[in-house]
């Protein structure tokens, strides 16, 4: 049997390790990640094996050759381009035998008894098998679900917490027979999880899964690289190691000389001639590889130092990486995180802070203490995209020159000569970051269009009626008066997907940003007739018969929260005629932010004037213009899900029916509006993002909303935008003629109630796949977490994507028993951690 050994990775996440040599490369403990693979198929008497190759190919082939130093035979397949990870073993076929083959990466450690794997693929007679196990995180990984027989039934690439069913995960080991091949066209791009594996299972072929007991870690982070490290020199990898134990938990390889009086506390594994010098101090776990120098009364803690590296007199490294050819001199130290490139120098007494990354061929001054990575540029982030885009401190996370920088990210991922259209809220800090963000982008080819400031769903609107490949707004977070945010739309208005948020990460941290010449710069371009090309889709998007009903019958009572709709809305409802008071109508950036207290006040302002006004309604805006909190002609404030049923209601009404979706999250209270006026509900995740993406698929729904206030009307476009809601409502009611306290009056009762639970990062995904084990026969529609059916009740278990807990909420009986499920539940899922 032949072995395919997957060597093509790039291992951007782990630079600046992956700079000067491919990921397979990278060293763990006594050798590279790669023959460690070697070794373990050696184990298991496989020796002929195919490489494939791609980034930086020669360092494999020079460091391997034809195999015969380690046992092997190797013959190597090259990609001319990345090929994914099914393609590059088809492009290799030609090199394998009729006969079935292992595929296997080069870059992850693992010590699995590939014998029983074999075993188990013969016994069941399959077409391919993969190999899996169970991981803490299974966030960066293919999560799948097998039955009792070990078939596959479901499978997922790279989850988010909402959409994980279980921890366990593809760690990329497959059997293969060759027919499979016919799945996957030669010298195309094609992955097995993404593309092979989805035809199998619908073409009914034998797919089965394989738990394997045994240690596997994608050595994918810098993180993951340390405990890789760590756990082989513990002993928990069970795979043959180089040198002998000369001490207590110390391991050497060939000679090293060591001063009589240096300490060890294990583990520590010495490489071949390096040398300890008088009164150093290691503390394992370290790694001291070949040829390096530990000089006098130096201290090592739990550190990685690669080949022909010097450690200076008294120098300190805590928790640390220090890469090949380092010149580490007297009383420097080096904090926890730190990582230094290749052939840097860090002189004297200088002080290099934690989780700082150096790429090589630097020099740190001597004395000089560095608090920010070194790179090409400076920013040592590692993940940028959250919830809400791009989030950080005003000046500390997010500077003029990281927007510059990162402006030029996102207009590289996009066509040249293309337009992307940006935009801002009223208050000065975005307006520093979006200026820089203007700056960025033509750099890379693309033209700014700078609408300066207007409400996000106008920004929207216009990026998708302009043509433009994307759009970027900069706001003022709603949350936290010091952080910004920075959203990324797609050529449609939409947030971008994490497809694309993963490129202009990789753009981003690889700082390969495309930087066109003279005459390809793009432009700056003040965009003209913003607010008319919106106000006339606005009015042309009512029903007509409505306008004049609205005009004749409707006043309302507005807080614009001294925010940018404030600029475009009067406009509107004057050209339809409707009577409104309005609040806080004066755009002021010392107000744009408010605090709980703040926003509570406000809408106990708003709910005394409405009614003493006999006004139709009550609406305060949010400061981005998106989300809507409405008061009714009473003057009751209504909750974010309460509002979405009344106006559910309402749109059913006057359409005779129809479909408005809603989250996973909401009450069966829905399905009864919808039965009572022959519509339909769909539900989907519990995303603002999800509900847009449903929204631009389904054009012909009434209504979509998420429970909190954020409303998208179809009719108008995918977005959710407060201003059009805000007049639809009127509209509605109107063409009801009936109140809003009386539309609510009318809905049916419900009983809700939530909860939330702490659990760490590493156990979540563990607590999921025991409740979708546990709650097979009973679990509903498989949308967003884990929803389990009690009959007249139910109860969701949410993961948070951001926090470290879960969110639990149930709908009973009575307030009581919903009270009592929640509670219940919460309770369960802490014992399952």
């Amino acid at each position: 049997m032949k072995a395919v050994v997957m060597a093509g990775g790039e291992g951007s996440r782990l630079r600046p390790l992956t700079i000067n040599r491919p990921k397979p490369m990278v060293p763990i403990v006594d050798r590279q990640v790669m023959a460690h693979i070697i070794e373990l198929l050696k184990m298991h008497g496989i020796t002929e094996l195919v490489v494939t190759i791609q980034y930086l190919a020669n360092a494999i082939q020079d460091q391997f050759g034809d195999g015969s130093g380690y046992g092997v035979q190797i013959e190597y397949s090259l990609e001319e381009q990345p090929l994914g990870t099914a393609g590059s073993v088809r492009h290799a076929a030609h090199l394998l035998q009729d006969e079935p083959f292992v595929v296997i990466s080069g870059d992850a450690l693992t010590d699995f008894n590939l014998t029983q794997v074999l075993d188990y693929h013969r016994a069941k007679s399959a077409k391919a098998t993969v190999t899996l196990t169970r991981v803490p995180n299974p966030l960066e990984y293919g999560v799948i679900i097998i039955d009792e027989r070990g078939a596959v039934r479901q499978f997922l690439e790279k989850p988010s917490w909402g959409e994980v069913f279980s921890d366990t995960v593809n760690t990329g080991i497959y059997i293969i027979e060759p027919d499979v091949f016919r799945y996957i066209e030669k010298g195309k791009p094609a992955d097995w999880s993404k593309d092979v594996f989805p035809k199998m299972l619908r073409a009914g072929d034998a797919l089965f899964g394989y738990i394997a007991d045994g240690y596997w870690t994608d050595v994918g982070t810098i993180e993951e690289y340390m405990r890789a490290n760590r756990d082989y020199l513990s002993g928990k990898v069970k795979l043959p190691r180089v040198g002998h134990q000369i001490f207590d938990e110390v391991w050497v390889d060939g000679d090293a000389e060591i001063a009589p009086d240096a300490q060890f506390h294990g583990p520590v594994y010495l490489g071949h001639g390096a040398k300890i010098k008088r009164g150093a101090i290691i503390y394992g776990p370290s790694v001291i590889r070949d040829y390096t120098i530990i000089d006098e009364r130096a201290t090592i803690d739990r550190s990685i130092v690669w080949r022909n590296s010097y450690i200076g007199e008294r120098a300190e490294l805590r928790g640390a990486i220090v890469l090949r050819q380092c010149n580490i001199k007297s009383r420097a130290v080096l904090f926890e995180g730190t990582v230094v490139g290749d052939q840097t120098i860090i002189n004297a007494g200088a002080v290099i802070g934690a989780n700082v990354k150096i790429w090589p061929s630097k020099e740190v001054d001597e004395g000089a203490t560095i608090s920010s990575s070194i790179i090409w540029g400076s920013q040592g982030r590692r993940v940028l995209f959250g919830r809400h885009g791009i989030s950080g401190l005003v000046n500390i996370d997010l500077t003029p020159e990281f927007c510059a920088r990162l402006g030029a990210a996102f207009g590289a991922t996009l066509p040249l000569g293309t337009d992307v259209t940006i935009n801002r809220d009223a208050h000065y800090t975005p307006r520093m970051l979006k200026r820089a963000m203007v700056a960025g982008l033509p750099s890379a080819g693309v033209h700014a269009i700078d609408l300066d400031s207007v409400p996000i769903p106008v920004a929207r609107y216009i990026t998708k009626l302009r043509g433009a490949s994307g759009g970027v707004h900069v706001r003022l977070s709603p949350a936290d008066g010091r952080v910004v945010d920075i959203k990324f739309f797609d050529s449609e208005g939409l947030d971008i997907d994490s497809t694309t948020e993963r490129k202009v990460e990789s753009v981003f941290f690889r700082e390969d940003y495309r930087r066109v010449y003279l005459e390809e710069i793009g432009r700056i371009v003040r965009a003209d007739r913003v607010e008319q090309l919106y106000s006339d889709a606005f009015v042309q998007a009512l029903r007509p018969e409505a306008r004049k009903l609205i005009a004749r019958t409707i006043n309302l009572v507005i807080d614009y929260a001294s925010a940018n709709a404030a600029a475009i809305l009067p406009a509107i409802l004057r050209r339809l005629e409707i009577v409104v008071v309005e609040l806080n109508a004066n755009i002021d950036d010392t107000r744009i932010f408010q605090t709980p207290e703040a926003f509570e006040e406000g809408m106990d302002k708003l709910s005394r004037i409405t009614p003493v006004l006999s006004a139709t309604m009550g609406v305060r805006l949010d400061s981005g213009g998106e989300r809507i909190s409405l008061i009714d002609n009473e003057g009751r404030r209504l909750p974010g899900m309460e509002a979405l049923a009344a106006l559910t209601a309402l749109s059913m009404a006057v359409a005779g029916g129809g479909t408005v979706a809603v989250p996973v999250t909401a009450p069966r209270a829905f399905e009864e509006i919808a039965a009572r006026y022959g519509g339909q509900i769909i539900r989907t995740r519990a995303t603002l993002a999800a509900l847009m993406r449903t929204a631009h698929a389904n054009r012909d729904m009434l209504l979509l909303g998420d429970g909190t206030g954020n409303y998208i009307f179809p009719s108008f476009g995918p977005h959710a935008d407060g201003l059009f809601a805000t007049v639809k409502v009127l509209e509605l009611l109107a063409l009801r003629g009936v109140k809003l306290a009386d539309v609510v009056r009318d809905l049916p009762r419900y009983h809700m109630s939530s909860a939330r639970v702490p659990c760490r990062w590493e156990h979540k995904g563990k607590v999921m796949r025991i409740l979708n084990q546990q709650y097979q026969d009973r679990r509903l529609e498989q949308v967003d977490g884990v929803k389990i059916d009690l009959g007249a009740e139910w109860v969701l278990i949410l993961p948070d994507p951001d926090g470290p807990f879960f969110h639990i909420i149930a709908e009973g009986t009575s307030d009581d028993q919903a009270r009592v499920l929640a509670e219940k539940y919460a309770g369960l899922v802490t014992g399952l951690q």
